[in-house]
């Protein structure tokens, strides 16, 4: 059999390779974790900001060409005066609070160096804890509590997020930049809402923001 045969069968076993290979990376892809789901309306009288009571909105929130921004200190008050919880300025949706079917929330992310020790997004609504989900941020990772790094390094970019809470299945699923992250096990309660911007947590930085875009309440075709 001639050199040229097993060069050849070498040349044709590379090229089978290669194209496997970018057939599994086509399939690992991102995917739109929005289809199946209707995307619902949401206007200014669909949230709310909870942000330090003793301080005017216009100091810890902003919203410019499409951008919120909401940010707080550690030193700040909480959201009202009979709370014990920490400091936050949140974006916290109603209208669309839920108790069954599923529900999905997605908006566009960005926490800039610094900000450390944060809830940046929550499923609000447990029992008996107070939420079935938050996506924290520590030292740059992007954190479901504090048990699992979703996102090693999360500074200074944007990144899309989709929080997919299945009541009635008791499960969660997050994905990051349309890669599934996460899937959890749910927190029961009987009712939830979604939440997002910054709330200290432990080990929090002084100065905490978080800014996001593109929000969305979506909710699965029955």
């Amino acid at each position: 059999m001639s050199p040229f045969f097993f060069s050849n069968a070498k040349y044709t076993s590379t090229i089978i390779h290669l194209l496997i290979l970018a057939h599994r990376s086509l399939a690992s892809g991102p995917v739109d974790p929005t289809q199946g789901f209707v995307s619902l309306p949401l206007n200014r009288s669909n949230y709310n900001i909870q942000k330090p009571y003793d301080v005017p909105e216009d100091q810890r929130y902003s919203f410019s060409d499409g951008v919120h921004k909401c940010w707080v200190y550690s030193t700040d008050k909480p959201h009202t005066r009979t709370s014990l919880t920490k400091p936050r300025t949140e974006i916290a949706i109603h209208g669309y609070n839920y108790s069954s079917g599923v529900w999905q929330f997605e908006g566009y992310g960005y926490v800039p160096a610094g900000t450390s020790g944060v809830c940046v997004m929550q499923v609000f609504g447990a029992s008996p804890h107070a939420t079935t989900f938050m996506l924290r941020v520590y030292n740059g990772s992007l954190m479901y509590y504090r048990s699992q790094v979703l996102v090693d390094e999360i500074y200074n970019k944007w990144f899309r997020l989709n929080v997919i809470h299945d009541v009635d299945g008791s499960k969660v699923k997050v994905c990051i930049d349309g890669y599934l992250k996460l899937e959890a096990d749910g927190r029961e309660g009987t009712s939830h809402a979604f939440k997002c911007g910054v709330y200290a947590q432990d080990d929090d930085s002084f100065y905490m923001e978080s800014r996001w875009r593109g929000i969305k309440v979506l909710r699965k075709n029955r």
